[in-house]
């Protein structure tokens, strides 16, 4: 009986260290801008649905570094702006600049474990989008605007992937 109320002190723990409310706040401020007011009902979905985040997968244990995740955030947030910028100069321009292409980029292991959110954080960019990935998961195609800035857009997609592996460690349970 005492191992059950030793694990039972040990969730409750950490579902209340400082990092893990921070991120639970930050992901439901997210929430709430998503649905774009900050309503009773909004407030309490996200948290619901940031608790159920910060505790997905068997061992949650450090699932979330906090600085890597803001450095995260940081680098998809200027993704979007600079992204924007570039697709409204495109539509505003008379003349069509774009060169579109298919990139096959390939993934290193760690961000073969993130396939999800790194589909998500790049087909959210304005001008760019997943349009197909192997089955191993080792390689995924990206559709762009300009086919001519290929090694930067790998090169991107590999500085993301290791953002997203220090974000969200892979914890192995023992």
């Amino acid at each position: 009986m005492s191992s059950v109320t030793e694990r039972a002190t040990e969730v409750v723990r950490d579902a209340f260290t400082l990092r893990r409310l921070c991120i639970v706040a930050a992901l439901t401020c997210a929430w709430c801008a998503l649905w774009g007011s900050p309503s009773v009902a909004n407030v309490l979905s996200g948290v619901a649905v940031s608790l159920l985040a910060s505790y997905a997968g068997g061992n949650s244990r450090n699932s979330v570094r906090f600085v890597p995740f803001v450095r995260l955030l940081w680098l998809v947030f200027v993704d979007l702006v600079v992204s924007t910028g570039v697709v409204v100069r495109e539509v505003l321009t008379p003349n069509d600049y774009t060169d579109e292409a298919i990139v096959a980029v390939p993934l290193s292991g760690e961000g073969r474990k993130h396939l999800l959110f790194m589909y998500l954080a790049i087909t959210v960019t304005p001008g760019t989008a997943v349009v197909a990935g192997d089955s191993t998961g080792s390689t995924m195609y990206l559709h762009v605007l300009h086919g001519d800035r290929s090694d930067d857009v790998v090169e991107h997609v590999e500085e993301l992937s290791s953002l997203v592996a220090r974000a969200f460690p892979r914890v192995v349970a023992t």
